[in-house]
């Protein structure tokens, strides 16, 4: 039997409907606490040109926020049912079983759960990162460098627990403008309302394409591990 090749890279479309992507982008044109876009080490226009704006922890934007974090939960679920060892291999994770007794969690466990079983276990590990909204001008921004979402940055290490990467397209009035994966040589085209979920690590190496004839809004975060002490306690 032949092998099923996975590049580990999801599209889920219509995760939020037009009318909320339009309200979000018009939100953000308003704002006047938009900053130059950073990569790891500052403002690089030359490596990134954008207008950022993060919105989590901001009173203003909560309801955004949790909007956002519904739709990109929803698209999470997903993610794990079609690969399942995204929560299980890095954790010996442990569920009650029928009997009442703790059994290993396997994915022909999860598959068999119902979403509302399986939610609060996806909690368990993993967490939502920071919101940031992208506004990438026509013709002449976007994010060339080809980059990974995980780096030795922080004392914290909150870098090195990014798991997954997220991006979820607010407007598609553009050509080009494409996500772009170097090793899985894969062009994911924006189509409002529609979620890309993949891996943050080196092995999904992407960059942002310039967007042509139209600007370019996004928002974009990641899927992070919940901290040691969160999930085994003070030792």
């Amino acid at each position: 039997m032949p092998a099923v090749a996975h590049d580990f890279i999801e599209v889920y479309p219509d995760l939020l409907d037009r009318a909320h992507c339009a309200a979000l982008i018009a939100r953000f044109a308003d704002s006047a606490d938009t900053v130059p876009g950073r990569v790891g080490g500052g403002v690089m226009p030359e490596l990134k040109d954008s207008h950022d704006l993060t919105i989590s922890g901001h009173d203003a934007w909560r309801d955004a926020e949790e909007l956002l974090n519904r739709a990109v939960f929803q698209g999470l679920v997903a993610y794990l049912r079609r690969y399942p060892h995204t929560l299980i291999a890095p954790l010996m994770l442990e569920t009650p079983g029928e009997d009442g007794k703790n059994h290993r969690l396997t994915p022909e466990r999860l598959a068999a759960m119902d979403d509302a079983t399986l939610a609060p276990i996806v909690q368990t590990v993993l967490r939502p990162g920071a919101i940031n909204l992208q506004h990438y001008s026509a013709d002449r921004g976007g994010y060339p460098y080809w980059h990974c979402e995980l780096y030795p940055r922080d004392p914290r290490a909150e870098t090195l627990h990014r798991h997954l990467l997220w991006t979820l397209y607010l407007n598609d009035d553009f050509a080009e403008g494409e996500t772009e994966f170097l090793y899985q040589q894969r062009k994911v085209a924006p189509c409002a309302g529609s979620l890309l979920i993949a891996p943050a690590a080196f092995t999904h190496t992407h960059r942002g394409n310039r967007p042509k004839g139209g600007d370019k809004i996004i928002a974009t975060s990641w899927i992070l591990f919940q901290r040691a002490e969160q999930l085994f306690g003070s030792r």
